[in-house]
Parts: structure tokens; sequence; C-alpha cells
């Protein structure tokens, strides 16, 4: 079977297409700009060069029109017929209490989603828009919904409660969701396997770091707690969003520069996180430039960064009464051995060390792997996240289920 993954944007479209026999990708690419001027699909074939489609999409559903053309192109598509699409996955990017795993669309689950939207208003919009769109080109396809909140509904209140009048969990669902929950999960899991055993006895901590930031407490193979809270602005500093920081900041704000509401959002948001203490961009490729040529600021916001991430490291290894293993994935993590190094610089009391040749030099194609040191008393692992993959299993799963 071959299974179509969505994962859709206000304004884009990115998809892959994977063989289940062998879990391959036949297939990538991204819509973009759909509702825009000068939109365009460009389209990846396995083993062929990329191609670029110039188009209109007025929406969605023209985006999902244009990347079955051209999956079923003669020169660079890759099925014969639409038919041999037998399902397909959408990401989607908040499912609030109501779901703890994924599960196949219906009208129910549809009208859960959009029940969601006030809790995710700039992405579960889109994904309706996404799986609407496949629902209309592929009438009888199943669909269904990965949600990246589900693996972080094992939660216990302790962990998900906020300290404010519990009220406002009751009538507005004010709690902690979490977020990045289908690369947590994919990530622990493949640590696992790679430790060659059973997840259910093992403590993990998963750090998903890029220019959005999380971290995981991932006890017996469930999330016990996570940085990313009500929304994806909690937790650590990430490329624009401020992370952790006193609620009276924004009272303060407001009052000092007469800013609304919406507008410190959007600072805290857009124009925070390294970006607002470097000065010099939300890349951490450019901090790192920076910073070697001494700009002071730039040192100091990839400090603030990496001091973040070792503190909800020892968070978390407390919280679960140790750790066999911290994983480290997403751009950040999987290509900056400079911050894995940082971040476990100061564990060594904890008997974690880090192998500084493996750390620099992760061998192998997957660049996935133990870095840590033979004598380490926890593994250190770099694992390439795959959310897309995680999404075909969990579609997989669910159809066997039928």
């Amino acid at each position: 079977m071959k299974v179509l993954v969505i994962n859709a944007g206000s304004s884009s479209l990115k998809y892959q297409l994977v063989n289940t026999e062998d879990e391959s990708v036949l297939a990538k690419g991204n819509a973009e700009r759909i509702g825009i001027s000068d939109s365009c699909l460009k389209h990846t074939p396995a083993g062929k060069d990329r191609v670029e489609l110039k188009a209109e999409f007025k929406d969605h559903t023209d985006a999902i029109k244009m990347v079955m053309e051209a999956l079923l192109h003669p020169e660079y598509g890759v099925i014969k017929d639409m038919s041999e699409i037998g399902a397909v996955g959408h990401r989607v990017v908040h499912g609030g209490e109501k779901f703890s795993e994924s599960v196949l669309i219906n009208d129910e689950v549809m009208e859960a989603i959009r029940d969601n939207i006030e809790l995710a208003p700039l992405h579960n919009p889109a994904n309706i828009m996404g799986i609407e769109a496949c629902r209309k080109i592929m009438p009888g396809v199943p669909n269904t919904a990965v949600f990246d909140t589900a693996f972080h509904q094992t939660m216990p209140k302790k962990a998900f409660l906020y300290a404010v009048p519990y009220e406002a969990y009751e009538e507005y669902g004010v709690r902690r969701y979490g977020f990045h929950g289908t690369s947590h999960k994919y990530v622990a899991l493949r640590a696992a396997g790679i430790l060659n055993k059973p997840i259910e006895s093992l403590k993990i901590i998963t750090c998903h770091l890029g220019n959005g930031s999380s971290i995981t407490a991932v006890k017996n193979g469930k999330s016990v707690d996570t940085s990313m809270g009500f929304t994806p602005l909690e937790g650590v500093p990430m490329g624009t969003r401020s992370g952790n920081i006193d609620p009276a900041i924004i009272s303060y704000m407001m009052e000092k520069k007469n800013l609304t509401a919406e507008q410190v959002n959007e600072t805290l948001n857009k124009r925070s996180g390294v970006l607002g203490l470097s000065g010099v961009s939300s890349d951490f490729r450019d901090l790192a430039s920076a910073a070697k040529q001494g700009i002071e600021r730039a040192k100091i916001a990839l400090d603030v960064f990496v001091y973040q991430v070792e503190k909800f490291i020892g968070a978390y290894a407390v919280a679960m009464g140790g750790v066999d293993c911290i994983v480290f994935t997403a751009g950040i993590g999987e290509n900056t051995p400079e911050i894995r190094k940082g971040a476990c610089a100061n564990l060594g009391f904890m008997g974690i060390r880090i192998d500084k040749e493996k750390n620099n030099n992760i061998p192998g194609n997957t660049k996935e792997g133990i870095i840590s040191t033979d004598d380490s008393r926890a593994a250190v692992m770099v694992i390439p996240t795959n959310e897309e993959l995680m999404i075909v299993r969990e579609t997989m799963d669910l159809l066997r289920e039928v």
C-alpha cells in the first residue's frame, strides 16, 4: 500500500508519498504560496531531480489536484493510477483533550478539530483545509488525523495544570498541551530500538531542537512532562519565541510601550527568542558564525538557549527518577555538535559524558548514533526525526483495526 502524508499550512502544503512495504519515500514536495500570486509546486521523485511547476493555487483543493497530477505524470510521476494511494495521513496540530491518539477521520472528528481552532488558530484551520481538499479529490480513500498534541495526553495533572483558578481549565481548557508529539514519539521509539530494550522499561529525555524547540520526559513509553505548554510559546527560548518568562512582563510591556495584547503577543512570538537577544538572526547557524566573529550578543543568545535546554534535561531527570537516554533531534539537535556538547556539559555529576569524536563525527548516511562515552551512565543519541514516517505507521495501525 502507498500512503500520502499531508502537512497543510495556511499558504503551503507539504507532502510525501510512502510505500508502506519498505517505508521508502517515492516522492515528496511542497505546494507554495497557496492563495497568493506566483504559487508553484516543488516536486521531487525518488532518485530524480526536483521539478518546479508553476501554477495558480486559489485554495488547497487546487494544490492537492496539482500534487496528484505530479504523482501521476508520465515523466516525473511515481504512480500510474490514483487508486494506488490507499490512505492519506494528515498532520493536525491540536487535538485538545478530545484525542489521545490518532484517529480515522469522519464528520465527528472534523467537528472536534474545528472546536479546537481557538487553541491553534494559525494551524488547525489550515489542517482542516488540507483534509477537506483530500476528501474532495479522493472520495472513498481513508483519511487519518495524527495530532501533535496526542502523545502528551498521558501527562498527569500535576504536570499539565497551571496554578491559576481551576475554572480557567474547566471552562476554557487552559492547561499544558505540549507539541511536537509525533517527533518525540518517533525518536523515543527509535532510541529504544537502538538500545534493544523495550520502551516500557526506559526513561528517555527527547530534545526536539529547531526553530521551534521542545523537550519531553518519556517514562515507560509515555510522555509525563513537556516544555511547550498551552501554546508553543512556552519552554526554552526559540528562534523568535521567548520561551518561559515572568507573566508580569506582559502587562509591564503594555504599560511602558503602550502596546496592545496583540502587539505583545506578536513580540513574544515573532521578535523574541534568540533573534531578540542577539539582534542578529533567528538562525542558529548565523548566530554561531556571529559568535565566532566576537559579536557578544550572539554568544549570549546561544548561552541562554543552551542553559535552558540543560535545565530542562536536569529537571526531567529528577521528574522521572533518573534517565537512561537523552536524544537530540530536529534541525539544531541533529546538526549542531556545539549545542549538544553545551547541553550535556554539566551532566558529569550524573555520570553522563559526551564523546567528543562521536559528537563531531556521527557515522553513516543516516547521521544517527550514540555520541556518549562507553562508560556514560545514560546513552546520549542523535536521531533524525521522521514525523512523516510516524504518520504513515499510525495510519497503517488504524487501518488494521478497521
